[in-house]
């Protein structure tokens, strides 16, 4: 049986920047944003708010989806997001299970784990 996915948007703490994503795991996920334990363009922006998100129940869909919506224009997505979050709250706040398996885990501790990880599902 296929896995899930979530779609989702997330901006920045002014609502400057907005980016697009897709995961399995949407706790985990926006943790890791929160987080900054990657390196790469939400880090560096600091684009940590949960505004959007969609869930699928084949993650194929939520990858399609997740292409369709980075190809829109600006006031597309503010109004995909404004349609279901007209005061850009942090979803992530108001989700169940906040906390991550990760809690209490050093960066480094969490990358190595996470690689670890990845590591061991690629190759079975």
């Amino acid at each position: 049986m296929e896995k899930g996915g979530f779609v989702y948007i997330l901006t920045t703490r002014k609502n400057t920047v907005l980016y697009t994503g897709v995961t399995s795991d949407m706790m985990k996920r926006i943790w890791e944003h929160k987080q900054g334990v990657f390196p790469g363009f939400t880090k560096k922006y600091s684009v940590t708010k949960l505004v959007y998100c969609e869930q699928h129940h084949d993650m194929n869909e939520a990858i399609t989806r997740e292409k369709c919506i980075k190809k829109w224009n600006r006031d597309w997505k503010i109004q995909l997001i404004e349609k279901n979050n007209p005061e850009w709250k942090d979803l992530y706040e108001t989700m169940t299970n906040p906390v991550p398996a990760f809690a209490g885990m050093t960066q480094k501790e969490i990358v190595k784990t996470t690689q670890a990880h990845n590591h061991a599902t690629t190759t079975h």
